[in-house]
């Protein structure tokens, strides 16, 4: 941009990921004159390297269930005026090849870079202007608007909308700037945590997962009541997956997590059957399970291998175990590994509606910096369609 008159925009939009991206087109086809910055090199690094490369951009079934938010009501407002398929109309419209996977989720089915193109197209028609790898120095409410202090000047703008994101994957240059900016203007913020992120274990635990590393099973995991029946991973050093991605959302340090082994199976009853047929019990376990974990659980939790001698009891306890497995994390994987960041500004400080800060005119607040974190499955990035789009119309 050049000086003069052309430092001033009616909207300037800090971060260009998806939430900013989609409000910046919804505020340009207003006829806003609006400014994207962002400190990064590249618009939306998130999304390119969101769902291996593919991106799980929506959910067919989105519904206010799927989000953690200190008020749950909060949410409710921008997903029913912009619901998924008013995304997946978007995508249409621009010919985006995508496909449809378990549970729902909408994935690109070539490249994420797909989906940015068309962000980006959108942006283009609507007249929205960039300023990439371009840091905010300091930001000032001044009358009319705000100043943006940048390394070349500064930016006046009327509204100041803060689609920061949050404080998953550092690497991709993601910072807690839009907390800092919330807290200088009086905002309450929820302290963060990292969501969506691997559970880290220590000891023999560590040990044991390590030697099982690769292995995935079908589980349910349950963290704090909330249960989830989706894959469970090894790794080096304890457990990942999508349940167990989504169960770190809920699970808090000192607690125990609870998996379910055979989630499909009435355990009890077929352990009842065994016991009568004569047939082995690891032979039995294998039909599920890769061998290599059988293994350990018998080391584990030994059994005779045919039940014959066991008392109805004693299979009582041993399905119990098998469905009920309660274990220990020492830690998550930390925001290196985490997909999405708990906690963020407070959304009691922010219209549901417009995403205006309600003590501060003309300021906003969009996207994963606010306190609204999604469950795994296109949720986090419906959100930032859903809350770009209800900013973007009231700018």
């Amino acid at each position: 941009m050049q000086n003069s008159n052309q430092n001033h925009v009616d909207v300037l939009i800090i971060g260009a990921g998806a939430a900013g991206l989609m409000c910046a087109a919804t505020a340009g086809y207003q006829g806003k004159r609006v400014l994207v910055i962002d400190h990064a090199p590249k618009a939306a690094a998130k999304i390119r390297i969101s769902g291996g490369g593919k991106c799980n951009f929506t959910n067919l079934d989105v519904s206010p269930e799927n989000y953690i938010c200190r008020n749950p009501h909060f949410v409710k407002s921008a997903l029913s005026r912009y619901p998924s398929t008013a995304f997946v109309e978007l995508v249409d419209r621009h010919g985006l090849e995508y496909e449809e996977r378990e549970l729902g989720k909408l994935f690109c089915l070539n490249r994420a870079s797909d989906l940015i193109q068309i962000l980006r197209t959108e942006c283009d028609w609507a007249g929205v202007e960039f300023m990439l790898n371009t840091p905010v120095s300091k930001v000032a409410s001044i009358d009319g608007g705000y100043e943006v202090q940048i390394k070349d000047g500064s930016i006046h703008c009327n509204k100041l909308v803060v689609a920061t994101g949050a404080l998953s994957f550092p690497k991709l240059k993601a910072s807690g700037f839009g907390y800092r900016l919330a807290e200088q203007f009086g905002l309450n913020v929820i302290p963060q945590a990292p969501g969506l992120v691997p559970l880290v274990f220590s000891g023999k635990w560590q040990q044991r997962f390590s030697s099982l590393s690769g292995l995935s099973m079908d589980v349910e995991v349950a963290a704090n009541g909330r249960r989830f029946s989706e894959a469970m991973l090894f790794t080096h050093n304890g457990l990942s997956g999508p349940g167990i991605l989504q169960a770190s959302n809920y699970w808090q340090a000192g607690q125990p997590i609870e998996i379910n082994l055979l989630p499909k199976q009435d355990v009890y009853a077929e352990l009842l059957a065994l016991k009568g047929s004569g047939k082995s019990l690891p032979k039995w376990l294998n039909q599920f399970w890769p061998k290599r974990f059988t293994q350990m659980w018998l080391e584990l939790f030994p059994m005779e291998s045919v039940l014959s001698n066991q008392s109805n009891e004693s299979l009582q306890s041993y399905a119990e175990q098998l469905t009920n497995w309660q274990l220990y994390p020492e830690a998550t994987a930390g925001y290196d590994k985490a997909e999405v960041t708990l906690g963020g500004v407070d959304t009691d400080e922010v219209s549901s509606k417009t995403f205006e800060a309600k003590k501060q005119p003309g300021l906003y607040f969009i996207g994963e910096v606010l306190d609204v974190t999604g469950q795994l499955g296109g949720y986090n990035f419906q959100w930032a369609w859903a809350s770009g789009v209800a900013c973007g119309l009231s700018l």
